[in-house]
């Protein structure tokens, strides 16, 4: 069943507030303004990408009537603060989970990402937590943030490493949802993070050329001071 549906099915609808991410999956903020509630943004942890508790906490009203918790990048949100949270407040708590993948395929990835947080240098590897499938290898990349992040970018690929960034602009900057709302570490994330391939198809000497190509840059960026 689809999140809109989810929670019209739950009784959410007009009038309603359901607290969701800005950093990516415009689809969830979408499927409640499709179930006639309004979606309000709360701030990521920096660490996982995932809703903050504490923020999500910060923004509830009267008229809050549930959360829908997204698990990014093959992390998985701490669900259980949510569904205490939840209890709490009287919420619903939606969880919108990615694609699975399959176990030989998320060990592969792994062992990929292993790889990466042990050769690279200058940028700021994932944490990796419980549970963590690396469906996205995401980097954070030093310096002053978008526009050196977007340079990072350009020179890896030029040397042949395909990354992307995962979210370009957050949620509550487009123009159909834009708030006028404070959310730092949404920004933030936006404008520094990478992701790089970990893909199950890589061999040692695509990685180990991935990991030459970002040392040969990380160390000449440095924060502003």
């Amino acid at each position: 069943m689809s999140t809109a549906a989810l929670l019209r099915a739950a009784g959410v609808g007009v009038g309603d507030e359901v607290v969701v991410p800005a950093f990516g999956n415009v689809e969830v903020a979408e499927a409640v303004t499709l179930a006639g509630a309004l979606p309000v943004f709360a701030d990521i942890d920096p660490a996982t990408y995932c809703l903050e508790p504490a923020a999500v906490e910060a923004v509830v009203t009267p008229r809050t009537a549930a959360v829908v918790v997204v698990h990014r990048f093959g992390r998985p949100a701490d669900v259980r603060r949510f569904h205490a949270l939840g209890r709490r407040h009287g919420l619903l708590v939606l969880e919108h989970g990615e694609s699975e993948a399959s176990y030989d395929e998320m060990a592969q990835r792994r062992e990929r990402a292993a790889f990466l947080d042990a050769k690279l240098r200058g940028v700021r590897t994932p944490e990796s937590g419980v549970g963590h499938t690396y469906q996205q290898y995401v980097v954070r990349v030093p310096g002053n943030g978008r526009p050196d992040r977007d340079a990072f970018a350009r020179a890896i690929r030029s040397k042949g490493v395909e990354c992307r960034v995962p979210v370009k602009t957050p949620v509550h900057r487009m123009p159909e949802f834009r708030r006028c709302v404070s959310l730092p570490e949404t920004e933030r994330a936006a404008d520094e993070t990478l992701a790089l391939p970990v893909d199950a198809s890589l061999t040692k000497r695509d990685m180990q050329r991935i990991a030459a190509a970002c040392n040969a840059l990380g160390g000449l960026l440095q924060p502003v001071g």
